[in-house]
């Protein structure tokens, strides 16, 4: 098999699964509450990548490793995913899946905001802009002033905070002191995120409504679906493609898979794909190309790479 078939093989993988990883969770979120289903997930992924990187000679982790490790699964695991699974019983997948996409969109926004951060230039601040635009078409405020759920406007506004909490964790990523290999770094990201997310569980009493005579099958091969194809073959796919492929070719998942995340929704689980969410669709994922292809006007910018644990992404 040539080399550049197995890049396409794998980025195809990348595509399918990460863009499915939506979907997933919100089967796995209907027979098992949200934050113990998502901390399940995380340490065990987290226990297999870790032990496997081990296994194959990584170094043990240094402590300041393991702090940037903790920071970053906090925000980006715990802030991002955790919320984002508790926000999609309320909230289509697909929908989900486009407003998790706008990360890039407030990571722009975060580091031009903060002390020494570097401005945007034409196209990233145009990118912005859209990127905003596309969110007022999804959200449709007009439409949920007259006819008002309160769910799902809290779904929503939690979606909008782990979007935050994701750009925030993805910013940090960039510089922090973490280990070489990515797969061993994910891995204890993984660890203290599924840790923490299993406190929360029992602190809001998710162990009292777990009942394992009524997990579906839907949802059990669900959670294993997240485990098995969404943190552990997908990370090793994207983290070879990292290493043998062009960044710009690799980045391009993160314009495919909220695509997917609502083709798939609405296929398999019925949720509306009408006109003004395909328009939404089309801004969001317009207003990611123009940030990714945009230059800094720094004389030094830096890249916008957006961490992917997403559903994955």
């Amino acid at each position: 098999m040539s080399m550049r078939l197995k890049i396409w093989l794998a980025l195809a993988a990348v595509y399918i699964i990460w863009g499915s990883t939506y979907l997933a969770i919100r089967f796995a979120v209907e027979t098992i509450p949200p934050f113990l289903m998502v901390g399940t997930r995380f340490l065990v992924a987290g226990a297999i990548l870790y032990g496997f990187r081990r296994l194959r000679g990584d170094a043990p982790p240094l402590r300041v490793e393991w702090k940037a490790a903790a920071v970053v699964g906090i925000l980006l695991l715990v802030g991002g995913n955790g919320i984002v699974v508790w926000a999609e019983q309320y909230i289509p997948s697909g929908i989900t899946a486009l407003i998790v996409g706008t990360a890039p969109v407030f990571m722009v926004l975060i580091d031009a905001l903060r002390p020494g951060g570097q401005r945007p230039g034409f196209k990233r601040a145009l990118g912005i802009l859209i990127g905003f635009a596309g969110i007022v078409i999804l959200v449709n405020p007009s439409g949920m002033a007259q006819d008002p759920d309160r769910w799902v406007v809290v779904g929503l506004g939690a979606l909008f905070l782990a979007t935050f909490f994701w750009a925030l964790g993805s910013l940090y990523s960039r510089n922090a002191r973490l280990p070489g290999s990515p797969l061993l770094g994910t891995g204890m990201e993984m660890l203290v995120g599924g840790g923490c997310l299993l406190v929360i569980a029992t602190l809001t009493g998710e162990w009292g409504r777990l009942d394992l005579a009524a997990i579906s099958a839907r949802s059990l091969y669900g959670l294993i679906y997240l485990i098995v194809f969404g943190a552990l073959i997908g990370f090793v796919a994207y983290t070879w493609l990292l290493r043998v492929a062009p960044t710009p070719l690799v980045s391009t998942y993160a314009y495919v898979n909220p695509l997917i995340a609502v083709l798939l929704g609405s296929w398999l689980a019925g949720e509306a794909l009408d006109l003004r969410i395909m328009l939404a669709a089309a801004v969001i994922v317009g207003s990611v190309f123009l940030i990714n292809t945009g230059r800094s006007p720094s004389p030094t910018p830096k890249p916008v790479i957006v961490v992917p644990t997403s559903g994955d992404d």
